[in-house]
């Protein structure tokens, strides 16, 4: 019975690992503009897909080895740009302007770029390279796989030198300064456009390192990568607390945990509700979120009224 818990936990773990980074993608692009990208998942499926579609064009020439190395580099370098043309042509120009335009331009974006990884490879499912195979190994009646521990390694790794970054370098001082109040970030001359241009890019290669270590995960990516990784990160930034990085890591592993324990209860038909109704209850007891402030839904609402 304890070794079934345990095992539950570290798989729990596994996962909210990489719904931990998916959310802080989302926290730092809702943090700094506040503004709700629809898109954000369909940015790392476009990773995804090119990471595929280069195992399927280089998988007989490369070493098995190498091709997953480059396969995360192109994931990540992939979703980065991705973003970077989402920023550009649905928030940029409408960053004076009213945040619905904003949002409603990135869901007709998210369509796009659906529709283009659909072309890329148009088979529903893809092969996606792992790093390696390895054989699971056997602790004391826990399995340990290989995936569990890549995923912790690098989401750890991911997320002690964001926080380095937002803590003591001169860009994560201007980033929290500007989510503080673009006014005080402007009056200290801080460049606000940059800034948040940076933080969108930040953001999309945050999330495209989650994505790696989900479809390294479960060896493949599909069209419906991008609403799952949107709808996950999106669940794990509410539970966490808006624009709060630490709520963002908190809340993916918390939803990590319930689907864990969900799934080994009751199967995996009611994971899915069990992370609603952790959500739900959250937000009713409280509506900013885990580590949010009351003051996020009167600055939000404030804000509607300029």
């Amino acid at each position: 019975m304890l070794i079934d818990v345990l095992q539950t936990l570290i798989d729990g773990l596994s996962a909210g690992a990489s719904y931990a980074l998916l959310g802080v993608g989302f926290t730092l692009m809702f943090g700094v503009m506040r503004r709700l990208n629809l898109s954000y998942g369909a940015t790392l499926m476009v990773g995804g897909y090119l990471g595929a579609l280069l195992a399927a064009r280089a998988g007989g020439v490369l070493p098995g080895g190498v091709l997953a190395v480059l396969a995360a580099v192109v994931t990540v370098a992939g979703a980065t740009l991705a973003g970077l043309y989402v920023e550009r042509l649905c928030f940029a120009p409408l960053r004076e302007r009213s945040r619905v335009a904003a949002m409603v331009s990135s869901f007709a974006v998210w369509m796009q770029l659906e529709a283009l990884a659909t072309l890329l490879l148009p088979l529903h499912t893809n092969p996606y390279p792992v790093p390696f195979d390895l054989v699971p190994i056997d602790i004391a009646g826990l399995t340990v796989r290989p995936e569990h521990v890549l995923t912790f390694a690098v989401a750890a790794c991911a997320a002690l030198l964001l926080h380095r970054m937002l803590a003591r370098s001169r860009f994560g001082l201007a980033l929290r300064t500007l989510s503080d109040s673009e006014a005080a970030a402007q009056a200290v001359g801080i460049d606000a456009h940059r800034t948040a241009l940076l933080a969108f890019l930040l953001a999309s290669a945050v999330g495209g390192i989650g994505a790696w270590l989900v479809l390294a995960a479960d060896q493949q990516v599909t069209p419906m990568f991008g609403m799952w990784s949107t709808l996950k990160g999106l669940i794990a930034m509410m539970l966490g607390g808006l624009g709060s990085v630490r709520g963002a890591i908190v809340g993916g592993l918390l939803l990590g945990l319930v689907e864990a324990c969900g799934q080994a209860l009751y199967g995996p038909q009611v994971r899915e509700l069990l992370a609603y109704g952790l959500l739900f209850l959250v937000l009713v007891v409280r509506p900013g979120g885990l580590y949010g402030r009351a003051e996020v839904e009167l600055d939000l609402a404030a804000r509607e009224r300029l």
